[in-house]
């Protein structure tokens, strides 16, 4: 399983706890609704965060690995620049 979803599926179910956490309360339904939304709020900017991360994440990552395919490519551009020349000395 990822990590994606274990993260997500974490989130739903604290999401979820605190909801009806909150609505149980003994409040009145306009004390309960503003909850409900600073709560809402309060979890819609993690959410944001996490996923900030995660592209954060993910960009580090793909800027390594396409750093490494260039060295490698230029690796191999050399090498064959080297095999091309000693191909020409031994032809002459």
């Amino acid at each position: 399983m990822s990590s994606g979803k274990v993260l997500l599926g974490l989130l739903a179910g604290v999401a979820a706890g605190a909801l009806l956490g909150v609505l149980f309360a003994p409040d009145k339904g306009s004390k309960t609704r503003k909850k409900i939304s600073k709560k809402g709020e309060d979890y819609a900017d993690s959410l944001k965060e996490d996923f900030n991360e995660f592209l954060k994440s993910i960009t580090e990552n793909f800027e390594m690995v396409k750093d490494e395919v260039s060295e490698l490519a230029e690796k191999g551009n050399v090498k064959m620049e080297k095999a091309e020349k000693a191909g020409k000395t031994v032809k002459d």
